[in-house]
């Protein structure tokens, strides 16, 4: 005789409560999946905004009306950076230091900022008529001056000798 009593056996391991801890896995995968895409969201538009912001800040940067100045002969002939420091001063340009760069070589002058705007040496470089593709930024802590001018073989060409 068979034994009546015996019990089926479910198909499913645990029953309701394998159903519900299913239930509240797959809903915390869909929760976290949100959350890294709304980071990552956020992240892309955190990022494409201060890519924005600089050229924002580039565009709208305003020239100093006291620009502090070095002017440095690479050109290798003696005085051409007084008669540059002569013309920048009587143009409202505020010379701290002439002297020689540590080449005497350089083809063509060039602008470098110093102070992180670039307003003021493209300023500096329309003042002497100097291309702006010869405008360069290079900072650094250590310079406590706005713009370096770096005199080359073109002196000629320019406005202080026109």
């Amino acid at each position: 005789m068979e034994n009546i009593n015996v019990k089926k056996k479910s198909s499913r391991p645990g029953g309701l409560k394998y159903s519900t801890l299913n239930l509240i896995l797959n809903v915390s995968i869909f929760l976290l999946a949100a959350i890294i895409i709304y980071m990552s969201y956020s992240i892309y538009i955190k990022l494409a905004g201060n890519r924005h912001a600089k050229d924002d800040q580039l565009t709208e940067q305003v020239a100093s009306d006291i620009i502090q100045v070095e002017v440095l002969n690479g050109s290798g002939v003696s005085g051409v950076a007084d008669r540059f420091t002569d013309f920048l001063r009587n143009n409202n340009f505020d010379v701290v230091k002439a002297g020689n760069y540590i080449a005497d070589d350089l083809n063509e002058s060039l602008v470098i900022d110093r102070s992180g705007n670039m307003a003021n040496a493209f300023k500096v470089a329309k003042s002497l008529g100097i291309k702006n593709e010869n405008v360069i930024q290079q900072l650094s802590k250590d310079y406590f001056l706005d713009v370096s001018i770096i005199i080359g073989k073109d002196y000629f060409n320019l406005a202080p000798f026109k």
